[in-house]
């Protein structure tokens, strides 16, 4: 806890108060959608990740319906060094609906790369609202097993990311998903 003109500020506050200062800033679309704040505390990308559904390509912000992402994307990591693991997270900061989400964060996968998936792939199906579902990269510092959780509704990333060392993301992208007869947007004022 920090102490500032006599106002005791916990560091929940500084992080959602240098957020917001970010995203009024900020062009990254991480950032503007509130990615970083909701999920993710700030970070730099360095390592290249692309993500696939069928041969679309997951960029930020972009539209998919469930019938779309019904399995499970083509993940490429750059980078040269094969000796890094790296650990893949999807996660629905949205669920079970955006104005409400109760269930922040859903989690969809974990992936261990190179040996393992260890929390096998869920089809995205919001039936209310756009949710975003974001994937998270994470360096790991070693060889270091990540296990299952035993529960997929209220997962932290964060906390996550903390009980296994692997610090802050090398990278993230996310899209937004709604029901089939969906239609419109999310507006990122």
């Amino acid at each position: 806890m920090r102490h500032l003109s006599g106002w005791a500020l916990t560091s929940s506050y500084l992080r959602q108060t240098e957020v917001e200062m970010m995203r009024r800033e900020s062009r990254d679309p991480l950032v503007l959608a509130r990615i970083v704040g909701d999920v993710l505390d700030p970070f730099n990308r360095s390592v290249p990740l692309e993500v696939r559904y069928n041969s679309r390509e997951v960029t930020n912000g972009c539209e998919f319906k469930p019938s779309a992402v019904a399995r499970q994307p083509r993940v490429v990591v750059g980078g040269d060094d094969l000796r890094t693991f790296y650990t893949l997270v999807m996660v629905d900061p949205d669920a079970p609906n955006p104005s409400s989400p109760t269930l922040r964060e859903y989690l969809h996968c974990i992936h261990w790369f190179v040996l393992r998936e260890v929390v096998c792939y869920e089809q995205p199906r919001p039936s209310v609202g756009i949710h975003r579902l974001i994937l998270v990269l994470f360096q790991q510092l070693g060889r270091e097993t990540v296990y299952a959780p035993s529960w997929r509704h209220n997962f932290s990333t964060r906390d996550f990311a903390l009980q296994y060392k692997l610090g802050l993301p090398v990278a993230a992208v996310y899209f937004n998903c709604q029901r089939e007869s969906g239609s419109g947007g999310r507006r990122i004022l």
